[in-house]
């Protein structure tokens, strides 16, 4: 099974949890202050290197988060030790966020465009977006000059391409399946 699959079906199980008790932001926040902890080389290390031990990992897990993170939270992290998952907290972390999100009405896509736009012309963008969809989108812009104009959205794994050099492609293979009409025969005779 693929990391992130691995990662999305950790993050869906806390994010139950966290609903079952009533902690889906604590819970969020927790797995958050993990995620930022496991930047750091030196922690990251440590619960990845096999030669330390899973018992003394999750001993320190208690004594660095016990007193500020949900108990269950805690459980739930010596149950990813355990399962040598550790190195996938940052992506569970992620696809956590993912899941509140959605429960909180928020989506972030991506927005592809030619030129750079105005600041004005984004909160525009995700006014309609937000109406079209009705969830309040967080679009991410980025300048791709390949796609000539319009704009292409990427929502998940869903693609909305609007794009110019779509358009034209689109066009090209229109007009090169069409049919010509056969040439006018003519009536008169020819000449002798």
């Amino acid at each position: 099974m693929r990391d992130d699959t691995i990662a999305r079906n950790y993050a869906e199980t806390l994010f139950e949890l966290a609903e079952r008790h009533e902690g889906v932001e604590a819970f969020g926040t927790a797995i958050a202050a993990v995620g930022d902890m496991v930047k750091d080389a030196k922690v990251r290390e440590f619960l990845a290197t096999p030669r330390v031990p899973a018992a003394a990992k999750k001993a320190t897990l208690e004594r660095a988060l016990g007193p500020t993170v949900p108990a269950l939270f805690l459980s739930f992290l010596k149950v990813v030790v355990d399962k040598r998952r550790q190195r996938l907290l940052s992506e569970i972390g992620r696809e956590y966020e993912k899941l509140l999100d959605r429960r909180q009405g928020r989506r972030y896509v991506e927005v592809a465009v030619a030129r750079p736009l105005a600041e004005d012309a984004v909160e525009e963008l995700a006014a309609r977006m937000s109406k079209a969809t009705g969830a309040q989108v967080i679009p991410h812009v980025k300048v791709v000059p390949g796609i000539l104009g319009g704009v292409v959205v990427r929502d998940g794994d869903t693609v909305y391409d609007g794009s110019l050099k779509r358009q034209l492609g689109l066009m090209q293979r229109r007009l090169m399946a069409a049919e010509l009409p056969p040439p006018e025969r003519s009536t008169r005779s020819a000449p002798q």
